[in-house]
């Protein structure tokens, strides 16, 4: 069982690894060994998460889901199989409990009348200067 907070657990059966040849430099060794390791977590089918937890880590990782709602984190940060799987497990378990958090809504506000009457100046300012830069007309004789 993988902790994430107090009420959540993840079964380790629902989690998946792939190995495969980390990129960037490595020697020899980096033909050899696969160190890149590919984490594979069902979160539509998990029986692990709550539901609103679950559509929170959807939208909060959307471009990390497929279209069969598999999470999938590649890791290949370090030259060892054993830190990269630490690493792409840290950051699910980061992912979760970013999406345990409630959001805030935001609630809509006008701005305020010195904040206006500053920005309108300010507005005057930078016409004034701009119309500085203009060349001199001048409409003699």
């Amino acid at each position: 069982m993988l902790q994430i907070t107090e009420a959540i657990e993840l079964d380790e059966g629902e989690i998946h690894f792939k190995f495969t040849r980390s990129p960037g430099p490595g020697g020899q060794h980096v033909n050899k060994a696969a160190t890149a390791v590919q984490l594979r977590f069902d979160v539509v089918h998990s029986a692990s998460l709550p539901d609103s937890v679950r559509r929170r880590l959807m939208t909060l990782a959307r471009n990390r889901i497929n279209s069969q709602g598999v999470l999938i984190i590649n890791a290949s940060r370090f030259r060892s199989q054993d830190l990269n799987r630490k690493d792409a497990l840290e950051r699910l378990a980061d992912l979760i409990a970013k999406s345990t958090l409630e959001i805030k809504p935001r609630r809509s506000t006008k701005p305020t009348i010195a904040s206006r009457k500053k920005q309108e100046e300010n507005k005057k300012r930078r016409s004034k200067l701009k119309r500085a830069r203009h060349p001199v007309t001048w409409s003699g004789e």
